[in-house]
């Protein structure tokens, strides 16, 4: 879940200073001028009738950026910019911020339910790497270094803040790690864990996998523009070679491989849309390729499931990867070719405020959503002690847990949220 995105500028609902159009002065109107008072001079001569007209300037033949000159007093132009109010900043996309606030509630979704259609209504997992391919894009815009260090030192704080709760609970409950606790300092592979704590350490792979993508993505987008839309196919290309040829290493250098090869192509989407790749492409190529990508993602999943006994893609890569990959290209195409930009969400003041916590506290969410869920069961346990709850609340009900859930997962954002701010050098807030 990119969440550097944060700090995303993009132009999205922030408009120019004016009318909203993006007219300087409001509408179409022209600026109005001051018009020169001509003072009736005390003599003038009869027989020279062309020199008091000479003196006097016409306006409608003087350029804009031209003085005016009223007999010897000057109205300067810069003056009267200087008094104009200064242009309203850019606002943040809004059709970004609206899809991953989307993808967070999928994924809470996912975990609780455990649908496995969920997936193919909504691949969250594709959709977070093509919005964090096409942030990383823009923010490489500056030197390689300081970006890369701006992405570990937004990421690791959070990571370190939730990872000292679990590793202190699982050492209550008979785990000692070896010298692989250092994945808990960096996520370059998989953190290690006992049994006890797998529901909450297992979701660490988009982490590790996000950090690989940060890393490369220096000497990826170098060699997406040498030939971007060549390299954007071949994306694909190690997903394939990893389900039909070789099923690389075991252990976690295997994972990294899949996971990396699942989402490669939604990454590299990324940055053909920051490029303005996907704008440029016929629209009814772009609709053929991507339904194509669907079509084969959601065949080989169904016709496969036997071997994994689920048609969710989560379970099976190469399913997800062509799924997502004709999914978040209909999107980021859609989002470039009509220019969509989400900016009518500002007039529904609570919804706005809602997807604006959402993409601030995107990693708060989603390291602890999990724990949430999981302190959900006890707590609901409770719930069967007080008559009144067991007699009027439905505390059977996935849903009932779905809410507990929720609830719990606010009480982090606000108790936990503020570490993403220290993370980004911005003063802590209960919410953003």
């Amino acid at each position: 879940m990119s969440w550097e995105q944060q700090g995303y500028q993009q132009q999205g609902y922030g408009y120019g200073y004016g009318d909203g159009n993006g007219q300087g002065y409001g509408g179409n109107e022209q600026p109005q001028y001051a018009q020169p008072q001509y003072v009736q001079p005390q003599y003038v001569q009869p027989t020279y009738p062309q020199q008091a007209y000479s003196q006097q300037t016409h306006p409608q033949q003087t350029h804009p950026q031209q003085q005016y000159v009223d007999y010897g007093q000057p109205v300067a132009v810069e003056e009267a910019a200087e008094e104009k109010p200064p242009p309203k900043p850019a606002g943040r996309d809004r059709y970004f911020d609206t899809l991953r606030a989307v993808a967070l509630i999928r994924v809470v979704t996912y975990h609780t339910f455990g649908w496995a259609w969920c997936g193919m209504v909504f691949p969250s997992m594709g959709i977070m790497f093509g919005l964090a391919g096409t942030l990383m894009a823009k923010s490489l815009e500056r030197p390689a270094p300081k970006v890369v260090r701006s992405r570990l030192r937004r990421l690791l704080p959070p990571f370190w803040f939730w990872g000292f709760f679990v590793v202190l609970a699982m050492l209550i409950h008979d785990w000692m790690p070896h010298w692989e606790i250092v994945y808990w300092i960096v996520p370059f592979g998989d953190p290690p864990g006992n049994q006890w704590g797998v529901q909450a350490w297992e979701i660490l792979w988009y982490l590790r996998t996000y950090l690989w993508f940060v890393l490369l993505s220096p000497l990826l987008l170098k060699v997406f523009r040498l030939a971007p839309v060549p390299v954007l196919v071949l994306s694909l290309a190690p997903i394939l070679v990893l389900n039909f040829v070789w099923s690389g290493p075991e252990g976690r250098l295997g994972n990294e491989m899949w996971d990396f090869s699942t989402y490669l192509f939604c990454w590299v989407l990324g940055f053909a849309h920051r490029d303005g790749v996907l704008q440029r492409m016929k629209p009814a190529l772009v609709v053929v390729l991507s339904f194509a990508a669907i079509g084969y993602g959601g065949w080989y999943a169904f016709s496969h499931q036997g071997e994994v006994g689920t048609y969710d893609l989560d379970e099976i890569p190469l399913a997800q990867a062509f799924w997502s990959a004709g999914f978040v290209m209909l999107l980021m195409w859609a989002k470039a070719y009509f220019a969509i930009d989400f900016a009518w969400l500002t007039r529904f003041r609570r919804l706005d405020r809602v997807v604006t916590v959402f993409n601030a506290r995107a990693v708060t969410i989603y390291l602890w959503h999990e724990i949430a869920l999981i302190l959900a069961v006890p707590l609901i346990d409770q719930f069967w002690n007080v008559p009144a709850f067991e007699k009027y609340l439905p505390l059977e009900s996935q849903w009932f847990m779905f809410g507990i859930g929720w609830v719990l997962i606010a009480v982090f954002v606000l108790a936990c949220g503020w570490v993403e701010d220290v993370a980004a050098r911005k003063k802590p807030k209960l919410l953003p």
